[in-house]
């Protein structure tokens, strides 16, 4: 994995603002490692920081281990949903809790390195979202091929050019959440939280970062059940959408 540079973000430390949170479900092999590193990268930045872990419903340790961190360290607070409610509602919960100028959230199943995050911050100068997209993507030739068609169809409705639509490795300014609306609580939240901020007006510049194999716990978001609630959002959305930009036409 690639090391971080200890001088990356070297000139914006007076001004860096930024929440990270990391959306959880069933990771109590993953957590305190993804954490504990997510923590080491911001110490270094010398950022003013927080550290928010979602627990989604976790049936195993995954709760228990957050609040032995949060505990030891004042700048991590733990989130905890009762049932597990779904992707979107983890990151919907991650989004509405930052208080920070930046929010930063990647997966915290231990595929990415948060030591790639550094680099994508002088990008905000710029832009308002990074979003990701991975390198040498840790998944079967199915899955991939699915991803890509998942891309393909939405980029199509909702008229974006995005290279990964799903890649957990997003930067955002904090600000956009106070404009737009989020409804999706499964896997179709990256497209909408993206479709309505591009409606918006915000702008996007995609950078890759590199995935890495599992190495504990088990994916859940290629269910067939996550999968069909994904597209019974998506074209939800799409319709939702569409009148909204036929209302507004009819106001101008």
């Amino acid at each position: 994995m690639p090391e971080l540079n200890a001088n990356q973000g070297e000139g914006r430390n007076d001004r860096l603002s930024i929440s990270i949170f990391f959306p959880c479900y069933n990771e109590q092999e993953n957590v305190e490692g993804v954490v504990l590193q997510g923590l080491e990268v911001l110490k270094k930045l010398g950022a003013d920081y927080e550290v928010i872990i979602i627990d989604d419903g976790s049936t195993d340790d995954t709760g228990k281990i957050a609040e032995g961190i949060a505990q030891e360290n004042e700048n991590v607070k733990v989130i905890h949903h009762e049932t597990n409610l779904g992707y979107g509602a983890a990151l919907q919960s991650g989004f509405r809790s930052a208080t920070k100028e930046l929010v930063f959230y990647t997966d915290g199943d231990g595929q990415f390195d948060i030591s790639e995050m550094p680099p994508l911050l002088p990008l905000m100068d710029e832009y308002d979202i990074v979003s990701c997209y991975r390198i040498k993507r840790q998944e079967n030739r199915l899955r991939r091929f699915n991803a890509w068609c998942w891309t393909q169809l939405v980029c199509l409705l909702f008229r974006m050019r995005i290279r990964d639509i799903d890649c957990a490795f997003k930067l955002y300014k904090r600000k956009i959440f106070d404009e737009i609306e989020m409804s999706s609580t499964g896997a179709l939240i990256d497209a909408e939280i993206l479709a309505r901020a591009i409606r918006k007006g915000y702008t996007v510049v995609q950078k890759g970062v590199y995935h890495y194999p599992r190495r504990a716990g088990r994916q859940s978001g290629a269910s067939v059940r996550v999968i069909l609630r994904a597209f019974k959002e998506l074209f939800k959305l799409y319709n939702r959408i569409r009148k909204r930009q036929y209302h507004d036409k009819l106001q101008d």
